[in-house]
């Protein structure tokens, strides 16, 4: 069994650790790198059996494709690698949206080159293959969209390595999929790009406001040095569903800012109660449904 990796970073690199791990050579891993110190740091760290530049000798023979490049580069890189799969690939990406790239796929893939829509939702602030975790998908959500062309076999084959992952697997249509994945991921990188940001602008009180920095704003802002290539990416082609929720997001600013200038206490003491009971409420949930233990 050959797996093609496009993108051996993060997310790709932790399914090489993690599927290396659970079949070691039961499964052959490539991976697609961009220079010789990513090749080299994949296979030394044992994401991947072999890495190369060279798409052919990455993709040739595979029977899955593994996509983990940035959103809009997933796209061109499929109509590069079509010329060299084999019949019966099937093709899986971890874009954190959807629609836009099935939109465009769905016009160029052959009948005989399947293509599973999947996007797990986890990850780290750092990124690179050394950041790589060999468990980054146990007990994580991970969606696969529904409706994206492969037959009932192709997806089976396919979930089959998947699931050796241990990820909380859910499906949802492609546009739900978009919707949530803004307000849940997207909209909040949003945000924590922009406290940084206002801290940023602090002016004469910069370095002042550097010295009170604790656990607050380090566990608030964490997911701000997150790489701004796949966030740029991601609300480019999430835009309509982030620019919603972050005018949602702005409506629900302004509401405070006004109980704040009113000086209405119980208004601005009901928005903090009613958010600290629904999170309470909300993470007991989730645990009670995925937490195994």
């Amino acid at each position: 069994m050959k797996l093609a990796i496009i993108g051996v970073g993060l997310i790709g690199g932790s399914l090489g650790l993690c599927l290396k791990e659970k079949l070691g050579g039961e499964i052959f891993i490539t991976g697609l790198c961009r220079t010789e110190k990513s090749m080299k740091a994949a296979v030394e760290l044992g994401a991947v059996d072999f890495a190369s530049a060279d798409v052919a000798e990455v993709v040739g023979g595979a029977d899955f494709v593994y996509l983990s490049p940035p959103v809009l580069q997933i796209v061109p890189m499929v109509k590069k690698i079509l010329p060299h799969l084999k019949a019966g690939a099937i093709l899986t990406d971890a874009g954190s949206t959807k629609k836009f790239i099935w939109e465009e796929l769905k016009k160029i893939l052959p009948p005989d080159i399947y293509y599973v829509a999947g996007h797990p939702m986890t990850g780290r602030e750092k990124s690179g293959v050394t950041a790589a975790k060999v468990d980054l998908f146990k007990n994580k959500a991970y969606v696969i969209v529904e409706n994206t062309g492969a037959p009932a076999e192709a997806l089976e084959k396919l979930m089959n390595i998947l699931r050796l992952t241990e990820a909380n697997f859910l499906t949802l249509d492609i546009e739900k999929h978009d919707r949530c994945a803004s307000i849940i991921s997207h909209v909040p990188h949003v945000a924590a790009a922009a406290l940084v940001t206002l801290l940023n602008r602090a002016g004469d009180d910069l370095d002042s406001c550097l010295k009170l920095i604790g656990g607050g704003f380090k566990d608030t802002t964490r997911i701000a040095s997150s790489n701004a290539d796949m966030w740029a990416d991601i609300c480019m082609t999430n835009a309509d569903a982030i620019s919603a929720n972050l005018r949602d997001l702005q409506k629900i600013l302004g509401e405070v800012i006004k109980a704040v200038d009113d000086r209405d206490r119980q208004a601005v003491h009901d928005y903090f109660a009613q958010s600290k009971a629904r999170r309470d409420d909300i993470l007991m949930t989730v645990e009670r449904k995925f937490d195994p233990n």
